[in-house]
């Protein structure tokens, strides 16, 4: 299974494009997006504002052109898919990221979450568990939420 989606990587990439830190780069966004896809997966119901959240975050975290971002999206889905667990990708986000750009993602998450007008129990589950993984503090955590619930309430017709 590893070695499907290091493929499937490994076709997304320029020819000649090994090991370094255009690499590691791009496995941080990869993990990155599978995180935010994991909470668009998170409830039964897909919405398309979910979709357009995890692409808006992707777009502004990593400053990526609409396609590179849809593509990034895409491999994110199949990642997330296959994979059978989180710590995978938050270890290499918490190994890359400073704590204001994990707070950062958070709320990214969090818009995600709050994309469709309402958040479940998985959604909230998904990321308790990745916000606790990524070593966030609970009040920095809250007020993530907080911010993301204002601004999808205030975004409401």
């Amino acid at each position: 299974m590893l070695k499907t989606l290091k493929d499937l990587f490994d076709s997304l990439m320029p020819p000649g494009a090994g090991a370094g830190p255009a690499n590691d780069e791009h496995l941080l966004q990869l993990a990155t997006a599978v995180m935010l896809v994991e909470v668009m997966r998170a409830d039964a119901s897909f919405h398309a504002g979910e979709r357009e959240a995890v692409l808006a975050a992707l777009r502004d975290k990593f400053g990526l052109a609409d396609d590179e971002a849809a593509r990034l999206a895409e491999l994110a889905e199949v990642t997330a898919k296959a994979s059978t667990d989180l710590f995978s990708f938050t270890s290499r986000i918490k190994e890359r990221f400073e704590m204001p750009q994990r707070l950062r993602m958070i709320e990214h998450m969090w818009r995600v979450a709050y994309a469709d007008g309402h958040l479940n129990e998985h959604e909230r589950h998904v990321l308790w568990r990745v916000a606790d993984l990524l070593h966030v503090p609970q009040g920095a955590y809250v007020n993530a939420r907080l911010r993301a619930q204002a601004e999808a309430e205030g975004a409401k017709p």
